[in-house]
């Protein structure tokens, strides 16, 4: 006989609708799962913040429930608005899940930083105060009573989408504007649970990071729910072949919790991920053109050049050298540097070299 998924929820949770529909999808201001329809995909769109004019940001969200309890995983994307590779990766991901098969739910947030995305842009605008861009990853798990929308619409994301509704959490995100990334994971890993989730991912690289402040991974791992992030690669684009392996390894999530059924796919060990704790970031000491002697995933060395700057007339004005033995993780796109903006970070481990996953 089948199971139906139990109430995770406390007996006074609902979901409730305002009565509103936006191209024919129902409008919602808070989730309760356990009033939706086992085995069927429901599509909603939250009621976020207010604009300064007095309507609101709406984000999509889809949840596919399951027939069978089980766990509860968020897929989250667009906390950032020029990183879109994250909303292919989720798109895929639901594409996959058949929900009369499957136990627990997934739960998508899809492009939660509104008018970020409208303008695809990595920070909020603000016209609070003459106009400001809010990074939304540092505010975090947010207030519904705070001091600017980004922080408000925040609160009411944490408040009544995620914390009563999710049981492990994955954010995906990439570089901002400018850069470029491995396909590389953020996420405590001495914390067995999300090191377990971090290795079920073929990326690139991993490091071992306790959290930034203000972040979603952060606010959702302090809440007790497993969290970590996915850096899916390039900004402004859909990076196809990390996008690929970034579903490989989120549907292995989703098998290590049998939220589906099936084989594992390729893992971390499988591919041969490289992990560090530590960043060696280089910055640029002057102004000038970046010629790059490296690229993303070289092994350096310390001494090794990596970098040189020229200026206008083609002189070389700065050069650039690793000081860590690692791998390069991040680098500049863009030609053009200004003083003190980053050219690359290299990931390495401040114990010593040991082996790969």
């Amino acid at each position: 006989m089948t199971t139906l998924l139990t109430t995770h929820q406390t007996p006074t949770a609902k979901t409730r609708y305002t009565g509103d529909t936006i191209q024919g999808i129902p409008v919602i201001s808070d989730l309760a799962i356990d009033d939706l329809e086992p085995g069927h995909q429901h599509r909603f769109f939250f009621q976020g913040v207010q604009m300064g004019s007095g309507q609101h940001w709406y984000v999509p969200v889809v949840v596919a429930k399951g027939v069978r309890e089980g766990k509860r995983v968020a897929l989250v994307a667009g906390v950032h608005g020029d990183e879109v590779s994250p909303i292919n990766a989720v798109q895929r991901i639901l594409a996959e899940l058949d929900p009369a098969q499957m136990s627990g739910a997934v739960i998508a947030a899809i492009g939660v930083s509104r008018p970020a995305m409208e303008y695809t842009q990595s920070h909020w605008p603000t016209s609070q105060g003459g106009g400001s861009l809010i990074d939304f990853n540092r505010v975090w798990p947010g207030d519904e009573s705070g001091n600017n929308a980004p922080i408000r619409h925040a609160g009411l994301l944490w408040s009544r989408l995620f914390k009563p509704n999710v049981d492990v959490a994955i954010d995906y995100h990439t570089v901002s504007t400018g850069g470029d990334f491995t396909l590389f994971i953020y996420a405590d890993l001495g914390k067995s649970e999300i090191r377990q989730m971090a290795e079920l991912f073929p990326v690139d690289q991993m490091k071992h990071d306790p959290g930034e402040p203000g972040t979603l991974e952060m606010a959702f791992v302090e809440a007790g729910i497993p969290a970590l992030t996915v850096e899916i690669g390039s900004p402004r684009i859909f990076d196809s072949s990390k996008i690929a392996l970034t579903v490989e390894g989120s549907l292995n999530v989703l098998k290590h919790y049998r939220v589906i059924d099936g084989a594992l796919g390729r893992t971390a060990k499988d591919v041969g991920t490289f992990v560090g704790n530590a960043f060696e970031t280089v910055r640029s000491t002057a102004g000038g053109f970046i010629e790059l002697l490296v690229d993303l995933k070289t092994r350096v060395t310390p001494g090794q050049k990596v970098a040189l700057q020229r200026n206008a007339f083609g002189d070389i004005v700065a050069e650039y050298h690793a000081s860590v033995a690692g791998e390069v993780a991040t680098i500049a796109r863009d030609a053009l540097s200004e003083p003190g903006s980053r050219v690359m970070q290299i990931l390495y481990d401040s114990a010593g070299p040991r082996p790969l996953i």
